[in-house]
């Protein structure tokens, strides 16, 4: 009886440490919620609060996907930070000085941001120049670009537009009396459906190819839990404005990386090639050109998050984007990224990416100063990292 009770509770302790590995930084970021709402005597999770931290944090969030796949390639790219400065700088001359239409100057940025890419890409996968020089490089160059763009002046105001990207709303069509944005509630409802539906399909698909799936109890937990997040933030949204349409924006690029790094081919080599660069270069993937491809990406997410930043600011600044490739790669790696690469997921970095919100705004309510702010998350980082090398060694 004594050997059953041991037996039993070594499997429980194991089942608990699995659980924990694989969805720690959910944990800590549910345990960051429930201790800021506290502490804050119920502030930190009312509507509008939920909705600032989302609005703040866009930018980051957006350069955070793109930073995941340079991240599994095993290389960082410093740059982004300038590059959305230097962006916000174009679309304010071409906006506000120049006058010419949000519709035009948008994907004119963008274009702007894969070239940038390409240029860094092309050093890194065609020269053979360490990722961590070329964008260091670029990091400086382009932050010296800004200033000779703008000046050192600040442009402002952006048109009206154009300040929607960051602060505007999805308009309620479907009104009552009881001001909740019906609409959000709607489409809340059909993304957790969908979301249920994949994660009931993807279990079906890994148990007919004979994977290990997790236990029933846990997956209805799973089920249970997603469900109860994306019904609970859509009532929250559903009580103040609706859904912000930098949300959409951002959950669209969510979805699309997601089924790219999870269900397509170019997905798989770059993982691939993060995980052993020699042994995918035997079996015929073509490394350079996916290096150059993740750069080129990595240059238009930039340009899109300098988009998001200048609407939200409502001006074009020299100082835009400073130190922001530093959050976007803690973002990734709070959210369960390797630094050695070939490991990491879209959904993980968008937690890593909330995680930091969560702090930043927590700690922002409760008064702490901008200088422990940064400690903190420095320490938070280091035990983000000490996690991961914990669980490979336990595998």
């Amino acid at each position: 009886m004594t050997h059953v009770n041991d037996k039993t509770k070594f499997n429980l302790k194991e089942q608990i440490l699995t659980l924990f590995s694989k969805y720690s930084m959910v944990i800590i970021l549910v345990a960051l919620l429930i201790a800021f709402q506290t502490m804050t005597g119920g502030i930190f999770l009312r509507p509008l609060n939920i909705t600032n931290i989302i609005l703040q944090n866009s930018h980051i969030l957006i350069l955070a996907v793109g930073m995941l796949l340079v991240v599994l390639l095993g290389v960082v790219d410093l740059s982004v930070g300038s590059v959305m400065a230097f962006v916000g700088a174009i679309a304010g001359i071409l906006m506000i000085n120049q006058k010419m239409s949000p519709w035009l100057v948008v994907p004119i940025c963008l274009l702007v941001g894969a070239i940038i890419g390409a240029w860094q890409g092309f050093w890194v996968a065609y020269v053979g120049i360490p990722a961590f020089i070329v964008t260091l490089a670029g990091l400086l160059m382009f932050r010296g670009l800004t200033q000779v763009v703008l000046g050192g002046q600040s442009l402002a105001p952006f048109p009206r537009i154009f300040q929607k990207i960051s602060t505007g709303y999805l308009p309620d069509v479907l009104t009552t009396g009881s001001g909740l944005k019906m609409l959000t509630l709607i489409l809340g409802l059909i993304l957790t459906l969908i979301l249920v539906w994949g994660q009931f399909n993807q279990r079906k698909k890994r148990q007919s190819n004979l994977f290990e799936v997790e236990s029933n109890n846990l997956f209805i937990a799973k089920i249970a839990f997603t469900a109860l997040v994306v019904m609970g933030l859509s009532y929250t949204f559903a009580l103040y404005q609706g859904f912000p349409v930098i949300l959409l924006i951002l959950g669209t690029l969510v979805a699309i990386y997601h089924f790219v790094t999870n269900q397509t081919v170019v997905g798989r080599q770059i993982y691939a090639i993060g995980g052993n660069r020699k042994a995918a270069e035997l079996s015929g993937i073509n490394d350079k050109k996916l290096t150059f491809l993740v750069f080129v990406n990595m240059g238009v997410l930039a340009a899109l998050a300098g988009l998001v930043l200048a609407a939200r600011l409502n001006a074009s600044t020299p100082q835009a984007g400073n130190s922001l490739e530093l959050d976007a790669m803690a973002a990734v790696y709070f959210g369960g990224a390797s630094t050695s690469g070939g490991i990491g997921t879209i959904m993980g970095a968008i937690v890593g990416g909330l995680v930091m919100g969560v702090l930043n705004n927590g700690m922002s309510i409760l008064g702490v100063g901008v200088d422990w702010q940064q400690a903190i998350k420095g320490l938070i980082l280091l035990l983000a990292v000490v996690i991961d090398i914990y669980n490979k060694k336990r595998k």
